[in-house]
């Protein structure tokens, strides 16, 4: 299972990596050559996330390594925080754009190509959706996957932002040159505004995995169906049930209070083991406690 999961984790974040690397790079001197402070700021959007893929293949490592006597739940934490991390990094990054075109705003604006734009934004943007497309094939099997698609899916939309200010700055530019300055800061602060919500959903998912949330919903509608097919196999009463699922770990307590006497260990490993293995399809490593009681005060 382990290897199955770090295998499923490192080949979209290797790729993703190098695709990274390369249109970073190019962005980062398309931008400087142009003085285009958006096409700037895509590029250090896309260089950040380098390091960001490289603290999600050390999460995903860290996170399938074996239960230890220091880390005896082993490090399954390490995946909702890597994708806690990456959202505060692009979220970051958004900070600082806005910032820039504010500057670039109250400077007066700024000369700009807008054919350099229209060729940055459509090369770019083509490039980050067949990226987003492929990734997301991989996502069904890697929390890590997904936190790329998104961040990628952010790419593509300030690469069509970049494109359609370069429309708008060739009609600018033959009308009104004066504001025809102002359109890549102006840009920069829409493509900000349409990615900050991606970057606080990333936060928001990796803070409640790691605060011990409830699962998502399909996955508790899942917990919620086991446990009712067991209870009525078994004749016993309505359980507490509580859940919470932790990167690939999917903690699940139930608690059945039970008349004294008529309930063995036996009882309680088989109901225990009933409920574990209609959960299996769900590819996650279930922990289940089961306890059979016969004291309520146990179960609050």
């Amino acid at each position: 299972m382990n290897d199955h999961r770090a295998d499923a984790d490192m080949r979209p974040l290797r790729v993703s990596m190098f695709a990274t690397a390369g249109l970073g790079v190019g962005a980062v001197l398309w931008g400087i050559a142009t003085e285009s402070r958006v096409i700037l700021f895509d590029g250090v959007y896309m260089l950040a996330g380098i390091v960001l893929v490289a603290v999600s293949m050390i999460a995903s490592r860290a996170a399938t390594m074996a239960p230890s006597r220091e880390y005896p739940f082993g490090r399954h934490a390490a995946r909702p925080l890597a994708v806690a991390l990456q959202g505060s990094a692009i979220l970051g990054t958004l900070v600082y754009g806005v910032a820039d075109a504010l500057v670039v705003i109250f400077a007066g604006g700024s000369d700009n190509a807008p054919i350099g734009l229209i060729m940055y934004g459509v090369a770019t943007a083509v490039a980050s959706l067949i990226l987003t497309r492929w990734l997301g094939r991989l996502a069904r099997e890697s929390e890590l996957a997904r936190a790329e698609v998104v961040s990628w899916r952010a790419s593509a939309v300030l690469s069509v932002m970049v494109a359609a200010g370069g429309v708008i700055g060739l009609v600018l530019l033959a009308r009104h040159n004066t504001l025809a300055r102002y359109i890549d800061p102006v840009l920069l602060l829409i493509a900000c505004a349409l990615v900050t919500p991606m970057a606080v959903a990333l936060i928001r998912d990796g803070v409640r995995e790691l605060l011990e949330a409830a699962p998502p919903a399909d996955v508790q509608s899942a917990i919620d169906d086991a446990v009712e097919v067991v209870r009525l196999q078994e004749k016993l009463p309505a359980p507490a049930v509580r859940a919470t699922k932790l990167g690939q770990r999917l903690y699940v307590e139930v608690d059945f209070l039970v008349p004294a006497g008529q309930w063995s260990v036996d009882d309680e490993d088989r109901v225990r083991r009933a409920v574990i293995e209609r959960l299996e399809y769900l590819d996650l490593s279930v922990w289940a406690s089961v306890d059979l009681t016969t004291q309520n005060d146990l179960i609050d």
